[in-house]
């Protein structure tokens, strides 16, 4: 896949998915808005995309804080002139239940760093995704598909992206813009450690649990965004791609 002449907004790349996806972004040649609260961490990935050729653009930005969500579509064009790809990764995950007394507090966390800013910077994008018949990739997860225990919250919001990716696929289809979703299973990110969770137990649990008893890389879930993303999925919009190494067989 050549992304050379591109240019990419990617939420949520300073760590994990995010980080593998511009990374390999930049390796096939493209130019990246590299988006994240994390600053520290994003100068880090970002003298990594140097190293293919491409000086990236960093944007501290905190996707729940509106203001802050305008700089990061206005910061890519004065920079970079166009907008080709949008990829709304970011996301958060704190354990909930219907009996928590903390549920409404949980339940707009996720509703508005998951879907929301979503909804707000694809509305943002979409102007510029037309000029370039570009496209979106959403990070959904497979808690869309099924229930899992102590994930209420963040699994509605999941339900939100898959449901808001046929939506708005279908809205931006006659101006030739594709929008798609990939699903990932557990995967092998610092989310569940930087929540609190005990990762080990998890890991664990979750290699039981696949039907390939591994655990999804980033790079897996980096690999399948950018064939969305490129000419070779331009047939594919409003669908969802679930790499889980067959956790929702068992």
């Amino acid at each position: 896949m050549n992304f050379t002449g591109k240019v990419a907004i990617v939420t949520g790349a300073a760590s994990g998915m995010g980080a593998a996806t511009v990374k390999a972004l930049a390796r096939e040649g493209a130019k990246v808005a590299l988006v994240d609260k994390d600053e520290g961490n994003l100068k880090k990935i970002a003298k990594q995309c140097e190293q293919h050729g491409n000086k990236p653009l960093i944007i501290k930005a905190d996707i729940t804080k509106d203001e802050e969500v305008k700089t990061i579509v206005k910061e890519t064009i004065d920079r970079f002139g166009q907008l080709d790809i949008l990829v709304n990764n970011a996301g958060t995950v704190v354990t909930t239940s219907i009996l928590d007394e903390n549920l409404m507090k949980n339940f707009d966390l996720h509703m508005n760093t998951n879907l929301r800013s979503m909804v707000y910077l694809t509305h943002l994008a979409a102007p510029y995704l037309i000029k370039t018949k570009g496209n979106v990739v959403n990070t959904s997860s497979i808690t869309s598909l099924r229930v899992f225990e102590g994930l209420l919250t963040y699994s509605i919001s999941k339900a939100g992206v898959d449901h808001f990716t046929r939506c708005v696929a279908l809205d931006l289809a006659a101006h030739g813009v594709r929008v798609n979703a990939v699903s990932p299973g557990p995967t092998k990110t610092g989310i569940m450690k930087n929540e609190g969770l005990n990762e080990d137990k998890r890991w664990e649990y979750w290699r039981d649990h696949a039907a390939l008893k591994k655990i999804t890389e980033p790079e897996d879930i980096a690999g399948l965004i950018l064939f969305l993303a490129s000419d070779k999925a331009r047939s594919i919009t409003g669908s969802t791609y679930v790499c889980d190494n067959g956790s929702l067989l068992i």
